[in-house]
């Protein structure tokens, strides 16, 4: 005969005071880790949103990113002739070359260092090739001005960024002229300006960075993928887009590793916390377990009540983690890519099933912790338990 759950509920409600510092505990830990799967998942989610599934990067064999690719424009004559590219409205190949600059601007908060930018300098092409992109607010650049467009993302975590402020980089003053809308997305977080202008400032007028090139079909995408890193006039490798952006979670790692190092060790000692609450329970309702045994409860039965009352903590403590943790959904962040070294913008999202690995996360603490305690309560004799009272 298994003992009713409200027996349990009325002996955590006996003892509140132990059991919220305990289920406090396991808040902390649970909010923790939700709060650093919820970090991931943003930045998961801003870089899967910014890739095309038929879209290519190409850059120089052996560069780890656009950035540090140099590509001239003969190759991207050669690439553009490839068979398998889609057309675009014009009639013309889905192909844009493409130059990528790091840039230093002034932070506007107070005391801290420089924040890093990327800057993109493309066709009317490159933008075409985005489908997630539409303007927000303001108008498309024109070619041959200095005029940009600053993704939404860093519009709004950056008010000197905003539609009609100007910026100063390469060799003089750009004019924000439009703001650009890419979800969540990490285009958000880049600058669009004209192609020719951004190079002729670096000096990279001959030699660029990358190319984007989106093919007809997904048979064709791995066949032009082939085609062009065996041409060797190019000297090229191709990513999916999707894959190029996934490699890029790669700076998200010290914060994963350091967040689950944090929370692994919180568990262990919320488990203990736990595994000591239950033990003093025991201790105190020795009678309450031989009068129990007495009147017919089996062994079983006791083991289960205890597990399930560390159970009933965790629970509770679960849920006011994930409590704790949804105040961070949608909230701005910013982090700093080991590729790119310049600043990503994302949103912290809080996803369903970031909340149960939460809960479940708190019910492993809680059955870890009460595991042997209630192996204790079980195994205690009915006349040594009575005489404990």
């Amino acid at each position: 005969m298994a003992l009713p759950i409200a027996y349990n509920v009325r002996n955590l409600l006996v003892r509140k005071t132990t059991t919220m510092m305990t289920a406090l505990g396991i808040a902390l830990t649970v909010a923790v880790l939700a709060g650093v799967l919820a970090l991931l998942q943003g930045l998961r989610t801003s870089l899967e949103m910014a890739g095309h599934p038929l879209q290519l990067v190409v850059m120089r064999r052996g560069a780890p990113s656009e950035i540090a690719s140099v590509l001239s424009r003969a190759a991207f004559q050669d690439a553009r002739l490839k068979p398998g590219i889609a057309l675009g409205r014009n009639g013309e190949p889905l192909t844009s070359l493409e130059v990528i600059i790091g840039i230093n601007l002034p932070n506007p908060s107070p005391g801290k260092a420089e924040i890093n930018i990327t800057v993109r300098g493309l066709t009317a092409t490159g933008f075409e090739l985005r489908d997630n992109i539409s303007l927000a607010s303001g108008r498309m650049f024109q070619s041959g001005l200095r005029e940009v467009l600053v993704g939404e993302a860093l519009a709004g975590r950056y008010p000197e960024l905003g539609l009609g402020r100007r910026i100063r980089f390469g060799r003089g003053e750009w004019t924000v002229v439009g703001i650009m809308q890419a979800g969540h997305a990490a285009t958000s977080s880049e600058i669009f300006a004209d192609l020719n202008l951004v190079a002729a400032d670096y000096y990279r007028s001959e030699v660029l960075s990358s190319i984007r090139i989106r093919a007809a079909d997904p048979a064709a995408m791995e066949a032009l993928r082939l085609d062009l890193e065996h041409d060797r006039r190019l000297n090229v490798t191709c990513q999916s887009e999707k894959g190029y952006y996934d490699s890029q979670t790669v700076s998200a790692a010290p914060i994963k590793y350091l967040g689950i190092f944090i929370s692994v060790v919180l568990a262990i000692g919320s488990s203990f916390a736990a595994m000591n609450t239950m033990y003093t329970v025991v201790a105190r309702r020795a009678a309450e377990i031989g009068t129990l045994r007495v009147l017919g409860f089996s062994r079983a039965a006791i083991l289960t009540s205890f597990l399930l009352e560390s159970l009933l903590i965790s629970g509770v403590g679960g849920a006011l983690g994930c409590l704790l943790v949804l105040p961070l959904h949608d909230l701005n962040a910013g982090l700093t890519s080991v590729l790119t070294f310049s600043e990503m913008i994302f949103d912290f999202r809080i996803t369903p099933a970031i909340l149960g690995a939460g809960l479940g996360f708190a019910l492993v603490i809680g059955g870890l912790g009460g595991l042997f305690p209630a192996r204790h309560a079980a195994s205690k004799q009915i006349v040594a338990a009575l005489r404990e009272a």
